[in-house]
């Protein structure tokens, strides 16, 4: 397996604006089930055939799809590369949610009495009465 290097800054916000919307997660979808062309990604959707350019031009920027020319026809597949790099991304975001959330939880959970048993005492001055 070859390993994976952490996407940049500019890869990650390209990512999450291709994915930001409804229409490229679903061509994305259509185009990891199979190669398909533009035309006939655009005869799925009620807009310009211009339009869906544009939604392919915004996935393939962000590398999630390749498209190639076939005679005059442009094909567009899924780059699973990319999409698992994506996919490592947001693995790496939910871990780091949850063991916040985990330490959160554990923090909720101690009583008061916990708190006060736990708390680091050794560095307070001590003073007798009458001090």
């Amino acid at each position: 397996m070859v390993a994976q290097r952490e996407l940049s800054e500019a890869e990650v916000d390209r990512v999450f604006h291709a994915l930001a919307t409804s229409t490229r997660r679903d061509i994305l979808r259509r185009t990891i089930e199979r190669e398909q062309s533009v035309s006939t990604l655009a005869s799925e959707y009620e807009m310009s055939f211009a339009a869906v350019q544009k939604h392919v031009a915004v996935l393939e920027a962000a590398d999630l799809i390749v498209k190639r020319a076939e005679g005059r026809e442009r094909l567009v597949r899924a780059n699973p590369e990319m999409i698992a790099r994506a996919r490592a991304l947001l693995a790496r975001y939910e871990e780091l949610w949850r063991s916040r959330i985990a330490r959160l939880d554990e923090l909720l959970a101690e009583t008061p009495a916990d708190r006060t048993s736990n708390a680091d005492t050794t560095d307070v001055p001590r003073t007798e009465e009458g001090d």
